[in-house]
């Protein structure tokens, strides 16, 4: 009887487990499909050529259809003043959000169905993060000499196009620390200066 009564247990625990662990793949699948999501970070020159580019999307399966998304999207937002505020434009069932300064063109892609919001809030993480680890020098020739840099600020910002981070004091201070953490070949001087301009920025955000 003893037996009987545990084995009967044994089975309950089981079938609650087993329910639990549903129930917590239907909560993980919901937060992943509620989450907004990011197709593409792009960060092209001010001939459209690439500088660093994203994607975490299948829209765009080659690397030919990249580039010709990137050439298009490039050319439709050329003319238009972005310099002083984002600008959003719909592109391909997908909306497109930007900002340029100096030679540099950001842009941030999601579907039409994304929150134009929460994009440009990632647009502009991505943009004052870049101005922080460059040092304020935001220009196609220190962006390329800091490539590395910038590629990983997009991984700090990104994962799998679920938003991470989008608060720009955050994200250098991560890059410069794992920078140093994985034996980067980055100057001294840039990875301490990066650092300290995100402790300062930091700490004027809390003082306000």
């Amino acid at each position: 009887m003893l037996a009987a009564l545990c084995c009967l247990l044994m089975f309950d625990f089981e079938v609650v487990c087993e329910s639990c662990h549903e129930i917590e793949n239907i909560i993980f699948q919901h937060a992943q499909e509620s989450c907004p999501k990011v197709k593409n970070i792009l960060l092209l020159d001010s001939e459209g050529k690439r500088v660093a580019v994203k994607y975490y999307s299948d829209d765009w399966p080659t690397n030919n259809a990249k580039e010709a998304f990137e050439k298009t999207v490039f050319t439709k937002t050329q003319k238009t003043n972005a310099r002083t505020e984002a600008e959003i434009t719909m592109f391909e069932n997908n909306i497109v959000v930007y900002k340029f300064v100096q030679d540099l063109h950001f842009f941030v892609t999601g579907g039409d169905d994304e929150n134009e919001l929460i994009l440009s809030i990632v647009l502009q993480g991505f943009f004052d993060a870049v101005g922080l680890l460059l040092r304020g020098n935001v220009d196609k020739k220190e962006a390329l000499e800091n490539l590395d840099l910038i590629l990983l600020c997009l991984d700090e910002i990104i994962d799998g196009g679920i938003v991470l981070e989008t608060d720009a004091n955050v994200i250098a201070g991560k890059v410069a620390t794992n920078s140093i953490d994985s034996g980067a070949p980055l100057s001294e001087q840039t990875i301490s200066q990066a650092l300290a301009t995100a402790r300062e920025h930091l700490t004027r955000s809390l003082l306000k």
